[in-house]
């Protein structure tokens, strides 16, 4: 599709209804296989129009998406249960399409997108959560092989991952920032451990992993030795824009949950209460309509600082709103339906009952980047207000305290 790339939007579009609708006559949803047809949807260019031709794409403007899922949709396609690899999809892809080779892309795109493999996120460790960089996973070189040790923590879809995308750290010498390096992990390897890490809402959605000698080919490096905050940026800024910049139809969410409670218990109605409905509505509007802004931003490029603040305001409101449910339902929100241990496949914010929601919000402000941390990258690199101190910028890792 991309001799096409100058013609009227109008005319892409039908261009694409009609390669949809061509599919879709070459494979039955109802008489196809899940698995087949997702694989030849991809095959297709119609998993990621936006992507190159070859990987899942058309090399087709990325709003076009949107009519390719409404039209499956509406066909009664299966879709490959994206929230069951939100990792994979919103981080590991675009990461892998932007400095992965050939090889690589190959391997990982295809079976991520079709859901056969799931992917989680090795970031974050006990004594590096907010301070990333910080980080003390080692990475030695040995042979062909990265021999890997550390720990990672607040590792969702661990427990169910097949690939991890993991950050550590291959020169002790450098600056923290300059001595990281960048893999794909087979989360089956031998070393990897995985416990499960429960949290408020009585689920370990979390887990702790501990990686004890895991070997990691050379040949899933992704960037080069030393770039691995580079490229990690790439990653984190479409955390943000997954958890922050989704596409939701109007009072959807949180909203939607704290709405339907509103209507149906007209005797917990007060003025503040109503006031702060309103409030609150009008806020989630507000952030609904920059997501829209935001996904067509995508549309011309890559992901910026602009996904931070959707990701704040996103926890904020799921707190709020969450909080406002749970004050209408009186005695009834102190309910819950089951506490004991669950490992479940997906992460599910507005799942479950009201005690549920109000708990799970918790945790909003501070996966994809604590609030703290995304105040501050807006405020630097948004508003251009001048940066923090940082006396550790230019000191060798090996010598910082901890």
């Amino acid at each position: 599709m991309s001799q096409d790339q100058h013609q009227p939007d109008d005319a892409r579009t039908a261009a694409l209804r009609e390669r949809v609708a061509a599919f879709l006559a070459a494979h039955d949803p109802a008489g196809t296989d899940r698995l087949d047809f997702l694989r030849a949807r991809f095959d297709a260019g119609l998993a990621w129009v936006h992507f190159p031709e070859g990987l899942g794409g058309l090399d087709a403007p990325r709003a076009l998406q949107s009519v390719v899922d409404a039209a499956f949709a509406a066909a009664g396609a299966p879709d490959n249960d994206p929230r069951r690899n939100g990792i994979g999809l919103g981080m590991a892809a675009p990461t892998i399409l932007t400095v992965g080779t050939d090889e690589q892309r190959q391997r990982f795109l295809r079976p991520l997108w079709t859901g056969e493999e799931v992917w989680c996120q090795l970031f974050s460790e006990p004594g590096a959560g907010s301070d990333l960089a910080a980080l003390a996973t080692r990475a030695v070189p040995d042979g062909d092989d990265w021999v890997v040790t550390g720990q990672k923590v607040w590792t969702s879809s661990a427990h169910t991952a097949r690939w991890a995308i993991l950050l550590a750290r291959t020169d002790p010498d450098a600056p923290k920032h300059r001595g990281l390096t960048y893999f794909v992990c087979d989360m089956t390897a031998p070393g990897v451990e995985v416990r499960p890490l429960r949290q408020l809402t009585g689920e370990a959605e979390f887990n702790e992993v501990f990686l004890t000698d895991v070997r990691v080919p050379d040949a899933h490096r992704l960037g080069a030795v030393g770039e691995g905050w580079r490229v990690a940026q790439t990653t984190l800024m479409n955390e943000r824009v997954a958890i922050g910049g989704h596409a939701a139809p109007r009072e959807s969410g949180m909203l939607g949950r704290v709405a339907a409670t509103w209507r149906d218990r007209p005797s917990a109605r007060t003025a503040e209460s109503h006031a702060r409905l309103l409030r609150l509505w009008a806020e989630q509007e507000a952030f609904r309509l920059a997501g829209v802004r935001l996904r067509q931003q995508l549309a011309a490029g890559a992901p910026g600082p602009e996904g931070s603040a959707m990701k704040l305001a996103f926890a904020r409101l799921a707190q709020a709103g969450s909080a406002l449910e749970l004050e209408l339902l009186g005695e009834d929100g102190l309910r819950y339906d089951d506490w004991s241990l669950r490992r479940p496949d997906l992460v599910d914010f507005t799942g479950r009952e009201a005690g549920y929601r109000y708990l799970r919000a918790k945790g909003n402000s501070i996966e994809g980047g604590t609030s703290e941390v995304l105040r501050n990258i807006i405020a630097e690199r948004v508003l251009g207000l001048p940066a923090e101190p940082r006396t550790d910028k230019d000191v060798a890792w090996k010598d910082l305290p901890r």
